[in-house]
């Protein structure tokens, strides 16, 4: 005479749990972690899947840029028309081997500069979101953890940058690295304003994300799980990164899928300004340049509005999704 099985419930009054066969489903309901539940709400998201494809696509054009306009046969810097034939600027629109039309007053192609802008501002967006969140996360950690003068030093160098003026401190930096490296040729003052564009938005991009985490360790190391590391003897780093940063994923993901397109549009602004990128083709820059030439070659302004538009609306919307799926207490 056999005991009673897993799912005997006669003792219940109630049926076993059969399949449609009649036998016993052993099956076991696999438990999922809260980035898989993350996960899977994202896929059946349409919004979240389609601005997912639009940013892989300008991610791929910015990675290979140099690629698509040598498949197209062109070149961002390179001269093609002779400026005198044309009084001064070359009158041409999108054609098959300029798909973008000329330039105008320079007759490079603009096909060129577009895909060429939007690897420059990928590579700055993202370059500034990844410093500026490995910095609001260090200070983050440390306030909020170590708490007292740790706490009020950090907290005090946080209040220090946010009363920085973020336009005025860009626009004061832009002549003093042109007075640096202007007179070391082109390739050496375009990559200066690179190098700095990106220190200036990561310097003023890593306070909000401090002080998120700041207030969200202070409530976790009061938790059980923090108490028992704790009374264990488990090191410092130990607690800091194994067991509060895996709890701090949804701010810090959802922080970067929103802060990118914050970048994107910081540094489109910036060169438009001509505080940015002057001498490297550049969203910005062209569309401060093409402002003067609308209605002659209407794609010079048009192609990097779009562009733009573009990855700064699927940049949102998928942050937006990104940080409902991270939700547990939203249902879309």
């Amino acid at each position: 005479m056999s005991g009673p099985g897993l799912y005997d419930t006669s003792d219940l009054g109630g049926d076993p749990v059969t399949d449609a066969d009649g036998t016993a489903d052993s099956s076991e309901v696999a438990g999922r972690s809260p980035l898989r539940i993350a996960f899977d709400r994202l896929r059946k998201d349409k919004i979240a899947i389609v601005s997912a494809a639009v940013v892989l696509m300008f991610f791929l054009i910015a990675i290979f840029a140099p690629l698509i306009a040598a498949a197209f046969g062109v070149d961002p810097d390179t001269r093609y028309r002779n400026l005198l034939e044309f009084d001064g600027y070359p009158a041409e629109g999108a054609s098959l081997d300029h798909p973008f039309g000329i330039e105008p007053t320079n007759g490079r192609d603009l096909f060129a500069r577009w895909v060429y802008g939007a690897r420059y501002s990928v590579l700055i967006a993202v370059t500034a979101a990844t410093i500026a969140t490995f910095l609001g996360i260090v200070v983050g950690l440390l306030a909020g953890f170590f708490g007292g003068w740790v706490d009020r030093v950090l907290s005090f160098v946080i209040d220090v940058f946010l009363s920085l003026p973020f336009l005025l401190v860009a626009i004061a930096v832009a002549p003093i690295v042109a007075a640096q490296f202007a007179d070391q040729g082109l390739d050496v003052f375009g990559r200066a304003q690179l190098i700095v564009l990106i220190l200036i938005l990561s310097v003023f991009g890593w306070m909000g994300l401090a002080r998120l985490i700041r207030g969200e360790v202070l409530s976790l190391r009061e938790r059980e799980f923090i108490l028992a590391a704790r009374a264990i003897g488990a090191p410092t780093h130990r607690i800091l990164f194994r067991e509060l940063l895996p709890n701090l994923v949804a701010p810090i993901v959802i922080s970067i899928s929103l802060g990118i397109p914050a970048y994107v549009t910081a540094e489109a602004g910036l060169s438009l300004l001509g505080v940015g990128l002057v001498e490297q083709p550049s969203w910005g820059r062209t569309i401060a340049l093409a402002t003067n030439w609308f209605g002659i070659v209407n794609t010079y302004l048009l192609a990097p509005v779009l562009g733009v538009l573009f990855l700064v609306l699927a940049l949102n919307l998928l942050g937006d999704s990104v940080r409902d799926a991270l939700d547990p207490k939203t249902r879309r």
